[in-house]
């Protein structure tokens, strides 16, 4: 009996049994993960952050991030409160890891779609307005303008910007942010067509983005791609220093990444390393560490609620912001852009581009926008990390 009796204590049973809000933590980490392995939504994010929320909730593993005194040095971290709490507050805490993941982002992008067609890359600054309108409202309903402000940033549909902002202006709410982050994120591919749906109509989904180009074609072709691929992120990085360098942590690496992929066989293995190795390592021990935060303590309470809901709410508003930006631009202009470009200012780069692009083929078998919306998708990119530099200078 003492043997069998040893045996039950060793195992999370009877904490579960004391704490039953547990099992409720664990079901939504089955959720998530059902929803990254089998309906393949963001797996190579929400997978890691599911795993990292379904361990961290078992009680007696030292797997969940728990508030300790930041004056431990690492090592007594590790000692005493477990690998994740020293992976949360050495790398994410910090505020390191979402910077390297913008240097693998870079070098995986291709900024020729939004060079070619530059006019297209104001709707990705016009579809930021869900953080903004999101942020006054946060703060009408009780939230302080820190935590406001890291609300808002949901809308920019950039978990890893979402997660620096966070960290620098209300790091108490990094859990549930960063959870609402990649959720929606995730389901980009049901967000858009809803809010596709109540704010266009089948006229403007027929909008032919190739007709249009042979109906007024540029005045002005680029003559060298590859020379301003390689001159724009040197140019954007000196510009975003100058004017709002608390970006440059998300947007210097962001660039830099891009300039590495795109001066070629020289600086292979530099490209190669930042879209791979570092990126990976990157992402799964951000993915763990976010959803380790993510215990019941932390996140069953109407905080995380209103959050969750806010936050949707600051995607929807992003979406349609840039959808109204097309629709007023067409009324003035010769030349129409379909307002499934302005749907695209997100940064969830590419889903957000397919999704655009299934949508228009559709209703039109030959209307093919792929690279247009990619054009809004990757100035959305750079729009919500110069959004989250200003915030953080303003009330950092």
């Amino acid at each position: 009996m003492e043997l069998l009796e040893k045996l039950y204590q060793m195992t999370a049973i009877q904490d579960i049994v004391d704490a039953p809000q547990i099992l409720l933590m664990i079901f939504i980490a089955f959720f998530l993960l059902y929803l990254g392995i089998k309906k393949q939504y963001e797996p190579l994010l929400l997978v890691p952050i599911a795993f990292g929320m379904l361990i961290a909730n078992f009680p007696g593993g030292q797997m969940g991030v728990e508030k300790i005194d930041e004056n431990l040095t690492l090592y007594q971290i590790a000692r005493d409160h477990g690998i994740m709490n020293f992976v949360y507050y050495s790398l994410i805490k910090t505020g390191f890891l979402p910077p390297i993941i913008f240097l693998g982002v870079g070098a995986l992008t291709d900024f020729g779609p939004m060079l070619r067609n530059l006019r297209l890359a104001f709707f990705g600054a016009a579809a930021q307005i869900g953080i903004f309108t999101v942020l006054i409202s946060a703060v009408a309903i009780g939230f302080t303008l820190k935590e406001s402000a890291a609300l808002g940033i949901i809308g920019g549909a950039d978990g890893p910007t979402a997660i620096y902002t966070t960290i620098k202006l209300a790091p108490h709410l990094l859990g549930p942010i960063a959870i609402a982050a990649y959720s929606y994120m995730a389901l980009v591919p049901v967000i858009i067509p809803f809010v596709v749906r109540l704010t266009t109509n089948k006229k403007e989904l027929l909008i032919n983005m190739k007709q249009q180009d042979k109906l007024y074609p540029s005045k002005r072709p680029i003559k060298d791609l590859q020379t301003l691929k390689i001159l724009f992120p040197i140019g954007v990085g000196t510009i975003v220093a100058l004017l709002v360098p608390s970006s440059v942590p998300l947007i210097g690496l962001l660039m830099f990444g891009n300039l590495v992929k795109e001066i070629g066989v020289s600086t292979g293995r530099l490209h190669k390393a930042a879209s791979d190795t570092i990126l990976n390592a990157a992402t799964i021990f951000l993915g763990l560490a976010v959803g380790a935060t993510m215990t019941a303590k932390a996140f069953l309470n109407m905080e995380t609620i209103l959050i969750i809901v806010g936050g949707f709410i600051a995607f929807a508003i992003s979406i349609a912001g840039g959808i109204y930006a097309v629709k007023v631009y067409n009324l003035f202009a010769k030349k129409k852009i379909n307002p499934l470009i302005g749907a695209t200012g997100l940064s969830a780069v590419p889903m957000a581009s397919r999704v655009a692009n299934e949508i228009a083929l559709k209703h039109d078998p030959n209307n093919h926008l792929l690279q247009y919306a990619m054009a809004s998708n990757i100035s959305g990119v750079i729009g919500s990390a110069v959004a989250a530099g200003v915030l953080i200078s303003f009330l950092g």
